[in-house]
């Protein structure tokens, strides 16, 4: 099928840049790969191919599982102090960044049904390069969040051993160095019991996490039950102490809280009907996300002054506490806030791995990580390796940074698939699209803006970590993934 309106894969340099060094460099660069091949190569791998098994439910509860409960169990006592009563209008700004990226989520989901999410929409869009550094940014996204949820699930463990059988994990076992720990296993052992569930399969993973996302919903539920009779009006008074800026900087660290919508965008691979279940369930678990994000936080402060939250990751547990009096209540939260947080684990864990399935199909990280099990349909080995590597990681790296890197990398690749759509839009007018943003290209363009301003609020040391892992990226593409890249020959059969 020709690529209408695009350049061809082998367009010669004198047509993109000049015939001599530079054009030729250029050429390497920014080429693309078609959006037909990406999806005739769906699902091929290393040894064998991942299997069609998810339905628009089940994809619509791993977005829901890798999004509900980072916010609120973990982030929401960080972003209180910051923002004040007005911590649910931050709610409703990062909702509202999430839903114009969503929004080209949706379209290119249904779009390129392949497993990169925004690598490949950018591969087919945007060039290697920038593709590269999105899926670098991918990279951070989902590995680093899966260990900053594995910290805070170390948290509600103790809360709810502490209720039941009056026995915490020591500070030197559950907390990561200068947090007053030597070792955080909790957290290591929340990534490696996720590591077995994907191991299975993704169809067995996924019975497993909408359970999950059940007991969490049922969690928040009960919380709001409980605590709104603990509401005092003159707790949302002054509503924004801390002005425009302290509610910026909180919709920023919130931000973190919506990472995941797009997690069902990773497994087009594995979908049964992608081009028309995907869309929908991006904007559907966006939606229901952002309703219970932004009623839990009303409930909260109301229930509790602002001043008084401490920065916790076990806030909503403490609360449960203040308004009843009892312990009951507040291990009955924690119980759910630990089936919550490892189901955001083990989601996120998912979306990780089939990003690196599609970049190393591509060439561009070693095949290893394209490797399929034949019994099991999964990349195993690449299940393995990341699942160690953000174990390891969750164990030693303190939470606030985490959830930082990981919001800048978030917004980083939203505003690449925002910049994905409208070129798609003008490159390929005429390619089939189940859904299409509404008025393109004003809602991308204002998706874009909303990224930008939120990565502007972010601190200094956060920009910092941001820029050293592009350079550490850009070494890695051109060491090791512009030799390997599997564009550098045409002619290779798909699915090698």
């Amino acid at each position: 099928m020709l690529d209408h309106g695009a350049a061809p894969p082998d367009e010669s340099a004198d047509d993109r840049g000049g015939g001599g060094p530079a054009g030729r460099a250029a050429s390497l660069l920014l080429r693309r790969k078609p959006v037909e091949q990406l999806v005739a190569e769906g699902g091929q791998g290393q040894g064998g191919s991942l299997r069609r098994s998810l339905g628009m439910w089940q994809l619509t509860m791993i977005s829901i599982g890798a999004t509900l409960g980072t916010g609120i169990f973990v982030v929401l006592g960080e972003a209180v102090p910051e923002a004040g009563p007005a911590v649910t209008l931050a709610f409703v700004i990062a909702g509202l960044t999430a839903l114009f990226s969503a929004l080209s989520y949706a379209e290119l989901a249904g779009t390129i049904p392949v497993a990169g999410s925004s690598y490949s929409y950018t591969y087919a869009t945007l060039g290697e390069l920038v593709a590269w550094i999105c899926g670098w940014y991918l990279i951070l996204e989902y590995g680093v969040s899966v260990a900053a949820v594995a910290v805070g699930w170390g948290e509600y463990l103790n809360e709810l051993l502490a209720g039941t059988i009056g026995v915490t994990i020591p500070d030197a076992l559950s907390a990561p160095p200068g947090e007053g720990g030597l070792f955080n296993l909790p957290a290591l052992i929340v990534v490696l019991l996720a590591m077995a569930f994907l191991l299975g399969g993704a169809r067995e993973s996924a019975r497993v996490n909408t359970v999950m996302v059940a007991i969490k919903i049922g969690a928040l539920l009960l919380f709001c039950a409980v605590a709104f009779t603990g509401i005092r009006a003159g707790n949302y008074a002054p509503f924004m102490p801390l002005g425009m800026a302290g509610v910026s900087a909180a919709g920023a660290t919130l931000f973190f809280s919506y990472i995941g919508f797009d997690a069902a965008s990773t497994a087009g691979e594995e979908a049964k009907n992608p081009r028309r279940d995907l869309p929908r369930a991006i904007m559907l678990s966006l939606l229901i996300v952002t309703t219970l994000y932004v009623l839990v936080a009303a409930v909260a402060v109301g229930a509790l002054p602002w001043r008084q939250f401490t920065g916790s990751e076990a806030a909503l547990a403490g609360i449960m506490k203040v308004v009843t009096g009892q312990d009951i209540w507040a291990v009955l939260l924690a119980a759910g806030a630990v089936v919550a947080i490892a189901s955001v684990v083990l989601t996120v864990l998912y979306g990780q791995t089939r990003i690196l399935f599609a970049m190393s199909r591509d060439g561009l990280v070693p095949k290893v990580f394209s490797k399929v099990h034949p019994r099991t349909g999964t990349p195993r080995a690449n299940t393995v390796i990341v699942s160690l590597f953000c174990g390891l990681l969750a164990a030693a790296i303190p939470l606030g940074q985490l959830a930082d890197a990981t919001s800048i990398g978030t917004l980083f690749a939203f505003a690449l698939v925002n910049v994905a759509v409208i070129v798609l839009r003008r490159t390929r007018p005429d390619m089939p699209r189940t859904f299409r943003v509404p008025l393109s290209p004003l809602l991308p363009l204002v998706g874009l803006a909303f990224c930008l301003w939120m990565m502007a609020s972010l601190d200094a040391v956060t920009w910092t970590v941001f820029g050293f892992w592009m350079a550490a990226g850009l070494a890695v593409y051109f060491g090791y993934g512009i030799r390997r890249s599997r564009l550098n020959d045409a002619t290779e059969p798909a699915g090698r």
